[in-house]
């Protein structure tokens, strides 16, 4: 095929539960492609010599590799292509900001175009494979006698556990919750990535020996101190950003009707029935924003709206979460903050808020949010919902005195992941603070060879395999 006629192929579009059947339920709301649109969306692709795709991806996967595998029904070749790099292609393909990071850099949606959609490819290929019910367990090495214990079981320890156990060390996973899967289960709704896939991530894990101790806080039930005497030569700190930051409001902490976002999203995925009433505002613009209040839409709340303090151009949330949201029904009041949060016998009743403008840009490279005098105004609200970021959790820090940073991550070798404390290991939003799954992914791939190479008693920085990137 010309590349004329590659460029002449539109982007293929997914099919999508009806808006008033998918508010009902948390079911998956894209469909997969079926084959022959798989294949035509991957006869898009050109084939770059620098494919700027790969660049873009912080696995860095083999994307124009597992695509020209795919556009020759070679769809078992394209799964292990990509199996190369990547130890989550399943949940990567359903949750990472495509938009930002492969489909972003690729040529074709630079100018008037449209990217190749490498997610939905890179989940055709895994969907295909669990429907064929092919092998998806790679061989796993002969195990050794050295224990490494993994703390948090999201996407970095999941990570650091798969590179591991194939190796043959023998790992144990230690979650504080009664399921597995950090923020992938407990804050992403199964809308957005449906359980039986985080289900089947561990199954991989499971099949080379890691052991998995759910409902054990490292901190309090035991310390990491603990682990190392328990024969534990090194230890990942992979707990995440679970602790919600807070507005600083008066009244924030014990008002009836105040709830903040990750909180929240982890005691619906616990099982438990919360009741928001029917009004419910949602403060942020990231996705946790966005997974809050299509939550809360799904479990009863008619009025559902997000208060952002900027532009919609400049909300931090996938756009396609976006698109979905207002399809759904959720309004975006934009240029607009909460100042006061108002009160009735301890229950909320409204929020005040202040009216905003856009200044020049700040650290994050957007304009910086300012209050205009002489603007407020009310909104009368059930609930109020703050989900304006996270940060770390550190009750597994316990004992030990640890480097941090200013943002409270741990402070680790830019390029190892080494921590102040030579024989644990920290990666993820532990490091970053809150970022993507791929880029969690990643540094446990990076920390998994550093605590190999801390093990063997080799240099942690001569002939790598995986460094972190320098800022």
């Amino acid at each position: 095929m010309k590349i004329q006629e590659r460029m002449a192929i539109p982007r293929q579009l997914t099919v999508e539960l009806p808006v008033t059947e998918r508010i009902a339920n948390f079911n998956e709301i894209a469909a997969g492609y079926p084959v022959e649109t798989a294949l035509l969306e991957a006869n898009r692709c050109l084939q770059c010599k620098k494919p700027s795709c790969r660049s873009g991806c912080p696995i860095n996967n083999d994307i124009p590799g597992f695509i020209a595998l795919l556009r020759e029904r070679e769809f078992e070749k394209a799964y292990w292509k990509i199996r190369e790099t990547s130890s989550m292609p399943a949940v990567c393909s359903r949750i990472c900001p495509h938009e930002i990071q492969c489909e972003g850099a690729c040529v074709r949606g630079k100018g008037k175009g449209k990217a190749v959609a490498i997610g939905m490819l890179e989940r055709f290929i895994v969907d295909w494979m669990v429907a064929h019910k092919k092998n998806i367990l790679s061989p796993c090495a002969l195990p050794q006698a050295k224990k490494v214990a993994i703390v948090g079981s999201g996407p970095a320890g999941m990570s650091v556990a798969y590179y591991l156990s194939h190796k043959g060390f023998l790992c144990t996973v230690f979650e504080s919750l009664a399921e597995f899967g950090g923020m992938l289960t407990f804050g992403i709704p199964p809308f957005r990535l449906p359980r039986s896939i985080v289900h089947a991530e561990f199954d991989v894990l499971k099949s080379c020996g890691v052991t998995i101790c759910k409902g054990v806080t490292i901190g309090k039930d035991k310390t990491l101190l603990d682990l190392k005497n328990e024969g534990f030569e090194a230890v990942f700190l992979g707990v995440g950003a679970h602790a919600s930051r807070k507005l600083g409001l008066d009244h924030e902490e014990n008002t009836i009707g105040v709830l903040h976002g990750v909180d929240y999203l982890r005691r619906v995925n616990l099982g438990e029935e919360i009741d928001l009433g029917k009004k419910v505002v949602v403060v942020g613009g990231g996705n946790v924003a966005i997974d809050v209040a299509r939550t809360a839409l799904r479990l009863g709340s008619t009025d559902v709206f997000i208060l952002y303090r900027r532009t919609k151009d400049e909300m931090p949330a996938s756009r396609a979460e976006i698109h979905h949201l207002e399809e759904e029904g959720v309004r975006i009041e934009t240029l607009a903050a909460p100042v006061r949060i108002l009160i009735e016998n301890n229950k909320l009743v409204g929020v005040e808020c202040v009216r905003m403008e856009l200044g020049e840009p700040d650290s994050s490279g957007r304009r910086r949010p300012m209050a205009l005098d002489s603007s407020n105004f009310v909104i009368t609200a059930d609930s109020v919902i703050p989900a304006i970021s996270q940060k770390v959790d550190h009750t597994a820090d316990h004992g030990l005195g640890f480097s941090l940073t200013k943002k409270g991550t741990y402070e680790t070798d830019p390029l190892t992941l080494q921590t102040s404390v030579d024989w644990i290991f920290a990666g993820g939003d532990d490091v970053l603070g809150p970022q993507t799954a791929a880029k969690a992914v990643y540094q446990g791939k990076v920390a998994a060879e550093s605590i190999e190479r801390f093990l063997n008693s080799q240099d942690l920085m001569s002939d790598r395999q995986f460094l972190c990137k320098l800022p």
